[in-house]
């Protein structure tokens, strides 16, 4: 499977960095293809062995390779080795930019509280289907909360999220993101879809997916599941704030995060679906960590801030 490295827009600089040499962007292509020691690299680019040395190790600070000492016929040497083959970039926030006060909570999607959907539907693992293709029954099997991907052209998934704010704090905003696309009879990339997203009920907005996306490996998709079938989705953000409602910074309503009555309840629902009415029924696919092309389940942040006390209390 192909090992992907995660980094936002600072680290992005760091690595470009390393390879904005044409000789270092040669020498990381060559460990790519196999192990190599220094001296095999000095050699191959008819270096100093001191050079090859300074080089290799930008590219390890810059963590797109590893090296390690191994017993050779004179002494010791440095055998360099790749860690990733790929790389996604994070253009959205950076932890730099964040406020202090917020929690982060991780969903994994097989582990919803309720469900209600129409073939074509069905859920896979890491490792296998889940149950039958097309049998709603299967979105009931115990087994289900090994989900890495599920699917189905119209219904919902509800999920239950606890409520993580400190006692004495407001609800400033909420974020929810997740890998998505439609779904179509083996893919199709021109198959729009209505997907909406309600929190206690209350829809925040919907968004048209263009379409179901395969026909190339996503980078997190396992091996056993086949390219003729969907393979990646899109990573999307639904947020709300105390001035309005957003689908990917863009405004889409004055809904507000005080509409949503989260404050001073223990947990409170995330549903995910595709309304009986939508314009666009071309169903969806919910993607886990470990398929599509995002490592993240279903992400949620709660920012939050203390409550002002009151003048005159003690």
């Amino acid at each position: 499977m192909s090992q992907v490295l995660s980094v936002n827009i600072d680290e992005l600089a760091e690595i470009a960095k390393a390879l904005s040499s044409e000789l270092r962007i040669e020498i990381f292509k060559a460990i790519q293809k196999k192990k190599i020691n220094v001296n095999e690299i000095a050699e191959m680019f008819n270096l100093p062995a001191s050079t090859a040395t300074v080089n290799v190790k930008k590219l390890e600070e810059a963590k797109l390779i590893r090296t390690e000492l191994i017993p050779g016929i004179r002494g010791s040497q440095k055998v360099c080795s790749s860690l990733y083959d790929r790389m996604l970039v994070d253009f959205g926030k950076t932890e730099k930019e964040d406020p202090a006060n917020y929690q982060y909570i991780s969903m994994p999607i097989g582990h919803y509280v309720d469900c209600d959907m129409m073939p074509t539907c069905g859920l896979a693992s890491e490792t296998g289907l889940i149950g039958f293709y097309d049998d709603p029954r299967s979105f009931y099997e115990p087994e289900k909360v090994n989900a890495q991907i599920l699917w189905f052209r119209q219904g919902f998934v509800e999920y239950r999220f606890p409520n993580k704010i400190p006692f004495n704090s407001r609800l400033t905003g909420i974020e929810v993101s997740m890998e998505l696309c439609s779904e179509a009879p083996l893919y199709n990339k021109d198959y729009p879809s209505d997907v909406t997203v309600w929190i206690n009920g209350i829809e925040l907005g919907t968004w048209m997916s263009p379409g179901d996306f395969g026909g190339e490996r996503g980078l997190l998709t396992p091996a056993w599941w086949e390219t003729h079938v969907t393979q990646y989705g899109v990573l999307k953000k639904w947020m709300v704030t105390t001035e309005g409602t957003f689908i990917d910074g863009t405004q889409v309503s004055d809904l507000t995060v005080s509409d949503l009555a989260i404050d001073g309840k223990h947990s409170f629902s995330l549903c995910i679906g595709v309304k009986p009415e939508a314009v666009n029924q071309g169903g969806l696919n919910l993607f886990g960590r470990k398929f599509g092309n995002y490592d993240q389940d279903i992400l949620l942040r709660m920012d939050y801030e203390p409550k002002k006390r009151d003048a005159y209390s003690s």
